[in-house]
């Protein structure tokens, strides 16, 4: 028997599996549910066709978790296609439609052609529930930023002045509005009245946010139509925005017990800028792992901060910023670039440089997310060098003079030409 290449169109309730040999001939094409007998019967009836087989699956996680699990259970070759790169593949297929029993039969036919593919690995548990935490993090963070937006929309509505006066993400001004909304209440209660009812909730600088409060209520003197419904809803909305934030920092301390059980722990908080959560995110969008992506360079392309060319016949040097990347880890790059700037002294330099050598704000923080930071490079440099070794620990440059192998390219890309970058090899990675 020859080689089998699978493919699996993964969904919520159901997967597609399509299953072809050498010439790409269709040995098995069924549909199965997401549950764990059917796709054992699955992985029995695929195995028995030959004696070696790759699979290829468009999902990383979520719905494709089991299936993925129990692949990868069994000793299977597992490699992750994007559903982009997919959607583009259909296109030099025969035929205009779609159906999942097409879609799978193009993965496998993918996974069949392509040598460019990473294999999913079975990820470590920390970097696992990083993933969740971060995940939910994210979700809460999101959440209040609506809820503070829709907090001053109301607030704005019966009371501007206050809403320009106040700073809505702090606790104070939060507190205040759990028990006054309107001008008129504000001025009844007085200012000394207000400071003591802060002060026995506990804000820091009470007579401080009493007297703004009480000098913008007197301020105004006009009573706005359906002000009492909609103070009610202030009062609704702050305290929704008080408990986002307690359970913010509640996962905050989750996040950063389970980080500290990480290896690498130490080092990435030690970098400029990477801080507990922002470490714990890079972790979570890299998978731990930094010997998949072989070389910072392409763990530059993988967060989209290095060029990529747009070169034709005679014009060469074009330079843009890559479409395909993972949005997640340039959120965190970038971030961690901007409180560089305010932490590092060398960091400052290179932003310092770059602004005057007429690049852009963006450019320049860009610039500096990954490629400007030697030490993060030189650490994926030595993570990547150990895995592929497997003799002895990283050992993680901590100043200029231990950096191996200098700097990264990408110190030259502003204002120099760039070496080709390729990017295929990261960009499916999950």
């Amino acid at each position: 028997m020859a080689a089998i290449w699978a493919g699996i169109d993964a969904g919520k309730t159901h997967h597609h599996c399509v299953a072809i040999d050498e010439s790409g001939r269709r040995l098995l094409s069924r549909r199965i549910a997401n549950d764990e007998p059917e796709l054992l019967e699955l992985l029995t009836a695929v195995l028995a066709l030959g004696d070696e087989v790759s699979w290829g699956i468009d999902l990383a996680d979520g719905g494709a978790a089991l299936a993925i699990a129990i692949l990868l259970n069994h000793d299977q070759v597992v490699n992750y296609i994007s559903g982009r790169a997919i959607h583009r593949a259909s296109e030099s297929y025969h035929g205009e439609g779609k159906t999942d029993a097409k879609d799978a039969a193009v993965i496998a036919d993918q996974v069949r052609i392509r040598r460019d593919l990473h294999p999913l690995r079975a990820g470590d548990e920390t970097v696992t529930d990083l993933k969740i935490l971060t995940g939910r993090r994210m979700d809460l963070v999101a959440d209040r930023t609506r809820t503070v937006n829709r907090l001053r929309a109301q607030l704005t509505g019966i009371f501007p002045g206050l809403e320009r006066a106040l700073d809505l993400t702090n606790k104070g001004p939060l507190t205040l509005l759990t028990g006054y909304q309107a001008p008129a209440a504000i001025r009844r209660l007085g200012a000394k009245r207000l400071e003591t009812w802060l002060r026995n909730r506990k804000v820091l600088r009470a007579d401080q946010l009493a007297a703004t409060a009480v000098e913008a209520a007197e301020r105004q003197h006009t009573s706005l139509p359906g002000e009492k419904l909609t103070a009610q809803m202030v009062h609704t909305l702050a305290k929704e925005v008080i408990l986002l934030n307690e359970q913010v920092a509640e996962l905050d301390k989750l996040i950063e017990a389970r980080f500290r059980d990480h290896q690498h722990f130490e080092v990435i908080t030690s970098m400029p800028g990477l801080g507990t959560i922002l470490g714990a995110e890079f972790l979570a969008a890299t998978g731990g792992d930094m010997a998949v992506f072989g070389t910072p360079d392409r763990l530059a392309a993988f967060g989209g901060v290095a060029p990529v060319p747009r070169d034709s016949g005679k014009i060469s040097g074009n330079l843009r910023r890559p479409q395909r990347y993972n949005r997640r880890l340039q959120r965190v790059l970038y971030t961690s670039a901007l409180f560089s700037i305010r932490k590092s002294e060398e960091s400052r330099r290179f932003y310092d440089r770059k602004r005057a050598e007429g690049k852009r704000h963006t450019q320049t923080a860009l610039a500096l997310s990954l490629p400007g930071r030697p030490r993060i490079l030189a650490f994926c440099r030595e993570v990547c060098r150990h895995t592929a070794a497997r003799v002895r620990p990283p050992q993680i440059p901590r100043t200029r003079r231990e950096l191996v192998g200098g700097r990264s390219w990408w110190m030259k890309a502003l204002g120099a030409r760039e070496r080709h970058l390729d990017q295929s090899a990261v960009m499916n990675h999950p």
